[in-house]
């Protein structure tokens, strides 16, 4: 079975149009990548937990906060290149990328060096319009924004 993952992609109306809350992986590896780079906050699950359940624990992991109040509606769920399926959910609310607060994962770094470093799951959380939010997600990702767009026209 392949792996799977669960997110809320938080969105807002603002006066610029609609925007969504993106996150960027933390660690070496990603340091300096970005377009193509960031990520709906999500993260894995197994049974029995829900996949719903899930992606709401998983935000409250990856930014430090608790998703805010509302009725998650659903994106559906998209394979991605690395077989892993990812479920995602729409949520209206607002979130301070400054208040950020992510958990932190432990690696080896540099490789062969012996040494371990803790590095943030997620080093930042950004607002971005939907057309700049098509070219910073992860290739995979991309079809959580257009039936967002779709689910709010």
């Amino acid at each position: 079975m392949a792996k799977q993952s669960a997110g809320i992609l938080l969105y807002r109306r603002s006066p610029l149009g609609l925007e969504v809350l993106l996150v960027h992986p933390g660690g070496p590896f990603w340091a300096k990548k970005d377009d193509g780079a960031w990520s709906v906050p999500k993260g894995e699950f197994a049974d029995p937990e829900s996949p719903l359940d899930a992606a709401l624990r998983e935000f409250t992991e990856e930014l430090g906060a608790a998703p805010p109040a509302g009725e998650p509606r659903s994106l559906g769920s998209a394979r991605q290149p690395s077989g892993k399926v990812v479920h995602a959910w729409g949520l209206e609310g607002d979130f301070d990328p400054a208040t950020l607060r992510s958990n932190t994962f432990s690696m080896e770094w540099p490789p062969g060096s012996r040494e371990r470093h803790d590095f943030p799951e997620v080093d930042r959380a950004a607002w971005f319009s939907l057309e700049v939010a098509e070219r910073k997600i992860l290739s995979g990702q991309a079809p959580f924004l257009a039936t967002l767009a779709r689910l709010l026209t």
